[in-house]
């Protein structure tokens, strides 16, 4: 451990037409500022809070207080697309213990408006969902089948003399 922290380099490119001791000290003078804000970067975005679709560990952090739903479909893209429509904070943990598995879904108690009209506009799509048509082929083999129900007339050839 210790000789990889010694041993570690850095690579600078440069571009110039003479490579004299003034351009290398600006080129290592631009990497130092650039290192310094790349931290400060870091350090910002460690106190932004998360939004939308996260881990339960980052939903329980914000200590709002979580409740959570169960979802037995397994249609939860859909739910994330409805869920960021209408700007929820939420974690999906799924509950392998049980065949077919469920979804459980935590959220904060102070969205539980939203939460609930996304739950809505959730359902009314995977119900639009289901009442499609059907598909093209579907119909094809409806017609193929129905055609076959269909006695054919039977022709009789007699040759007479």
């Amino acid at each position: 451990m210790q000789e990889e922290v010694q041993n570690k380099t850095i690579t600078l490119a440069i571009n110039t037409s003479k490579l004299t001791a003034r351009e290398l000290k600006q080129a290592l003078e631009k990497f130092l500022a650039y290192q310094k804000n790349r931290h400060n970067d870091k350090a910002q975005t460690k106190d932004v809070i998360p939004r939308g679709k996260q881990t339960v560990k980052q939903l329980a952090a914000q200590n709002q207080g979580m409740t959570n739903i169960e979802i037995t479909d397994k249609n939860i893209r859909t739910f994330d697309r409805v869920a960021r429509k209408y700007g929820v904070d939420y974690a999906v943990k799924k509950d392998k213990t049980v065949d077919p598995p469920k979804y459980l879904v935590f959220f904060k108690a102070k969205d539980t408006d939203a939460l609930t009209a996304a739950f809505k506009d959730y359902t009314r799509k995977t119900v639009r969902s289901k009442a499609r048509k059907d598909s093209v082929l579907d119909k094809l083999s409806k017609a193929k089948e129905a055609i076959k129900a269909i006695p054919a007339k039977v022709k009789h050839k007699e040759l007479e003399r």
